[in-house]
């Protein structure tokens, strides 16, 4: 054990790990109580698992230039951020010193400790966003160096009220935000009618990366016009070859975790860029709408929903 003199005060009981430190920062542990001066005030990082709730003692990580990169907290702190107190475990850092991240709990998963543990000790916060003040259990918070709140990412079963460029929504899993302030992403609670270049689509996507909310499957560009979203609702009919039968394009089907005898849709996830429309997939295709006659249709074949639940 160590001594290691920060920008932020002086460090007894630190202990180098090579798994903490690389050609791009340096970490360690620590093994007794002290206090940095961060950019957020006073802060003791961890040097002690509390419960099995906690993870197992994270490492302090410094960038190259000595600033701090990556900071666990040994207990639950209510910082003060751009968007409004919050309370956090663990906080991260730009080189410069701002706010990068900020997660109210960093709780262990392990048999013995489920998400719902972590869930039953997360808290509300309310939070000032560019698109009016939300109120949730909040798994964390990101923000751009310049301290606009970038994205915020929910707990499972939280909803938020969210105004976009095309109305007023309830969102879950997350919202991501452009700089400016202007929505950039959001996850759809239920299903919601989108017009589009083609025409309007039900947008909803049954399959959501659920990791974060900084990438949703509505998106919007910073002027305000929807760039993407995922549907399992509606088909594109693109008539390549003048009034020959067109080209069909509409969401999947694959079978029910809980068995073969239910399907269940996977999304069709569509991008606009100008005229430009791209069915993404294993083999993206394009089709330039000025072009050629592009047609939204119902989907005629959806999957069944599933009559039991095996979760």
């Amino acid at each position: 054990m160590a001594t290691k003199p920060t920008p932020y005060g002086e460090l007894s009981g630190f202990t180098f790990k090579e798994l903490a430190s690389n050609s791009k920062m340096d970490g360690g542990f620590m093994t007794e109580y002290n206090e940095l001066q961060s950019p957020l005030g006073n802060l003791v990082p961890q040097y002690e698992a509390e419960d099995m709730g906690r993870r197992s003692v994270k490492p302090v990580c410094f960038y190259k230039d000595g600033s701090l990169k990556s900071l666990p907290l040994q207990s639950q702190t209510m910082l003060e951020t751009p968007a409004g107190p919050m309370p956090a475990e663990l906080v991260t850092f730009y080189r410069s010193g701002a706010v990068k991240r900020i997660f109210p709990l960093d709780g262990k998963l392990s048999g013995f400790w489920s998400w719902e543990n972590e869930f039953k000790l997360a808290v509300k916060s309310t939070l000032a966003t560019p698109s009016g003040p939300i109120t949730a259990k909040i798994i964390a918070a990101q923000f751009y160096e310049s301290g606009s709140l970038k994205s915020i990412t929910l707990w499972p079963g939280q909803s938020i009220i969210l105004n976009t460029p095309l109305g007023s929504f309830s969102a879950r899993i997350g919202v991501a935000f452009y700089e400016n302030g202007s929505v950039r992403s959001f996850e759809p609670l239920k299903k919601i009618e989108l017009p589009t270049p083609i025409g309007t689509i039900t947008a909803y996507d049954n399959e959501p990366n659920g990791i974060h909310g900084d990438i949703n499957s509505v998106q919007f560009g910073e002027d305000g016009s929807i760039t993407a979203l995922s549907t399992v609702d509606y088909a594109i009919a693109a008539y390549t070859d003048g009034d020959a039968a067109p080209l069909l394009l509409r969401p999947g089907v694959k079978n029910n975790v809980c068995g073969d005898e239910r399907k269940v849709s996977v999304p069709m996830r569509i991008r606009f860029e100008g005229t430009v429309v791209t069915v993404e997939g294993k083999t993206p295709q394009s089709f330039d709408s000025a072009g050629i006659r592009m047609e939204v249709q119902k989907n005629t074949a959806p999957a069944s929903d599933p009559i039991y639940s095996c979760s």
